[in-house]
């Protein structure tokens, strides 16, 4: 590149970088240092802590709660979004009946695509919502009323402690797999059929063709969606703060951490304390994607 050329992309990068810097880098700035204060949100004077509100921290019971009720989402919401995504997917491709070339789709597979997507134009209040009065604890519910019609009894569902953030993980389950089914969908359909074929003429069942090809073809977008479901999954504060009664009840069976920094810095006046949470919030998603992108990493296979 000659030496003017790197002027003219300056000039370019200025604007955006300086944009990036003041309204990205800077709140996180400002949230590091304000963690190591008594700040409350309001008052213009506060005073310097140190590390003070993460040693309280460390012996908050309701934070630590909140951070294994995360780790349990963690867990579930990216494995059974990809594993449904998948499964759907493959099947929308391949899942049809036999023809002469051996691979066929679903007949009416974008019906069962839009069908599908329908949550992901609903904004997260909008599902909560919908999902807090189907779930509803009193007979008339919805859910209630299904399984009590099949002689399955009722349910307290989001009023259990033993069961309510298993409920809210179902909705976040609900809510990702339509798009990530897309997302899959429009990565098997640029695999060349050619290799379908090939492996059914040499005898291959569609379910050795889904593990042997189709998974490791499509394993860097599998690791993307491994990534942004995480995160996901250590949010969940917009539907535990509107499904849940308190919200995060009951007796906290559904604290998460989004929801503890929101009630500390917004209710308690905590804004300081709040801002500790936030920091460990942030070290704790780089550390995940990390590690993810790390353990999920193998060489890219070219076709």
């Amino acid at each position: 590149m000659r030496h003017g050329s790197y002027r003219f992309v300056a000039s370019f990068l200025a604007i955006p970088l300086a944009l990036y810097a003041i309204f990205v880098i800077s709140p996180f700035a400002q949230a590091f240092y304000y963690s190591l204060t008594d700040w409350t949100g309001v008052s213009p004077k506060f005073k310097f802590v140190g590390f003070e509100n993460f040693s309280t921290l460390a012996k908050d019971a309701v934070f630590r709660a909140a951070l294994g009720h995360n780790v349990i989402l963690l867990i579930g919401v990216p494995l059974l979004v990809i594993f449904l995504s998948l499964v759907f997917a493959y099947l929308l491709n391949v899942g049809g009946r036999s023809n002469s070339a051996g691979v066929q789709g679903v007949r009416g597979n974008g019906f069962y695509k839009l069908a599908f997507f329908l949550p992901q134009v609903l904004s997260i209040p909008v599902i909560a919502v919908i999902w807090s009065v189907v779930m509803t604890s009193t007979d008339n519910g919805l859910a209630n009323t299904v399984t009590k019609k099949l002689g399955l009894g009722t349910s307290e569902y989001l009023a259990s402690p033993k069961i309510a953030l298993y409920c809210v993980m179902w909705v976040m389950v609900w809510g990702s797999v339509g798009f990530y089914l897309v997302l899959f969908n429009a990565a098997m359909s640029g695999i060349p059929k050619d290799i379908f074929e090939a492996a059914i003429i040499d005898g291959a069942t569609r379910l050795s063709t889904f593990f042997r090809i189709t998974l490791p073809l499509l394993w860097d977008t599998i690791q993307t969606a491994w990534v942004y479901l995480a995160i996901m999954a250590l949010d969940a504060y917009a539907l535990v703060a509107v499904m849940t009664a308190g919200p995060g009840g009951p007796d906290n069976s559904t604290q998460v951490m989004g929801l503890q920094i929101a009630n500390n810095g917004f209710q308690f006046g905590r804004a300081g304390y709040a801002s500790a949470m936030g920091v460990v919030l942030f070290f704790l998603t780089l550390l995940i994607a990390a590690v993810m992108l790390r353990a999920t990493r193998r060489d890219r296979i070219e076709y």
